[in-house]
């Protein structure tokens, strides 16, 4: 096209920079005004009903900004595959998702989520290691919103009758389990050891806790064939062998594992923090007698694996501005508290940890504090989810004792690098 005077020119470079302008940005980055107006809010089932009255503080404070809550099934499996089959069609109604912290670089690679400017969020104000969950290849793109450790849950009564105290390694947990557990008639120690979820979970929590790792790096390498990972899975597969692993735990999500120590059937048991309010409510036979302490390791304190959720916003956000001021609110000093409060899930902000009226409250805070301030996130991996599934398959192996935990660890490694090398 050719311009034959000023004004066409000029016009034509008004044209280029709103082209540019809208072609780079992303929302949050502070490049251009990505949109106000109602959002959608898509997360897992609310179970506490927490959430709702949260935003209808927001509706009414912003009427023209109202937030739509959307719930999803209670399942994770579920819920992330809805989520993914809105955010890959042409018109996602999804404007900001509540993820979980493992799908983050999924979602990231796959161009699903935005990334978000870093200067925009308190993130300083939150505990650490939550906001390692939020990035993708040293950028954010998403912003912690619960987070969660796993906790070593002891029946106080057992332990005290023997004169013996909370265990901090394998070595104590061990013996504990082996002979106090016997005189008093319940199992020795159990997680989460159905093939699902939980199972990688609970095995990466060995894994760290031996001094080992899954992925070196984000999906590129293949670290877990190592004398620390065989040392990991070994720990758990012993258990089932010698028998202080109950194998009706090899049956366990994070419900039937919390029942078994609430009826009074369990010694220790590795569970989230949302296991102490039914194991202290009205008809739990231990409550009173248990207390939680951060997971044990091989050679002192163990490292859990970081649980929680991330809030992110849509690639395809209507109102990308008005998502990320709702991150803000969500994550701000006076919802976090309400979140712990009302919705029982533990917040990102660290000084709420130290917060003398939450601690009479919430026993566990300073417990939490520390397990969360050790742990490190599940495997980085745009194919998370194929790295979830082999581990599942592979260990549960190794604990049903249908395969030695050398050989698992071997097998392992070779699954986890063909999924690496898939394009």
């Amino acid at each position: 096209m050719r311009w034959t005077s000023a004004a066409g020119r000029g016009l034509l470079v008004v044209i280029l920079l709103l082209v540019g302008s809208v072609a780079s940005g992303v929302p949050g980055d502070g490049r251009r005004d990505a949109g106000r107006g109602p959002v959608t809010l898509a997360t897992a089932g609310d179970l506490t009903g927490y959430l709702r009255p949260l935003l209808d503080d927001w509706n009414r404070a912003r009427p023209a900004e109202r937030v739509t809550l959307v719930e999803l099934p209670d399942s994770a499996d579920e819920t992330r595959a809805q989520m993914i089959t809105d955010l890959r069609s042409g018109d996602g109604r999804f404007d900001l998702l509540n993820i979980d912290v493992a799908w983050t670089s999924e979602f990231a690679a796959a161009g699903w989520i935005a990334p978000l400017a870093r200067d925009r969020f308190p993130l300083d104000a939150f505990l650490p290691p939550v906001v390692d969950t939020a990035t993708y290849e040293g950028r954010l793109y998403a912003v912690p919103y619960v987070t969660n450790a796993g906790m070593l849950f002891y029946r106080s009564d057992l332990l005290a009758a023997e004169g013996e105290r909370p265990p901090r390694t394998w070595a104590e947990l061990e013996r504990q389990a082996r002979t106090v557990a016997p005189k008093h008639g319940v199992g020795g120690y159990a997680g989460q050891f159905l093939p699902y979820e939980g199972l990688t979970v609970n095995v990466t929590e060995a894994v760290y806790s031996a001094g080992g790792t899954v992925l070196g790096d984000e999906g590129g390498r293949v670290a877990v064939d190592s004398a620390a990972a065989r040392s990991g899975v070994e720990f758990l597969a012993r258990g089932v062998r010698e028998g202080w692993v109950p194998r009706e735990a090899l049956t366990y999500t994070e419900e039937e594992s919390r029942l078994a120590f609430q009826e009074g059937r369990l010694l220790f048991l590795r569970n989230w923090p949302y296991a102490w309010a039914g194991a202290s409510g009205p008809g739990s036979k231990v409550a009173g007698r248990f207390g939680a302490v951060p997971l044990p390791g091989r050679d002192g304190p163990g490292t859990s694996v970081l649980g929680g959720s991330n809030l992110a916003v849509s690639s395809r956000a209507r109102h990308a501005e008005t998502a990320a001021e709702l991150i803000s609110y969500l994550t701000s000093d006076a919802v976090q508290r309400r979140v712990l409060v009302e919705g029982a899930l533990p917040p990102v902000r660290a000084a709420l940890y130290g917060d003398a009226a939450l601690v009479r409250r919430f026993p566990y805070l300073p417990a939490l504090r520390e397990g969360v301030l050790a742990a490190r996130p599940r495997p980085k991996s745009p194919r998370y989810e194929q790295v979830s599934l082999a581990v599942q398959a592979v260990m549960h192996d190794a604990l049903a004792q249908r395969q030695e935990p050398a050989a698992a660890v071997r097998r392992l490694a070779a699954e986890l690098d063909a999924i690496a090398r898939r394009r």
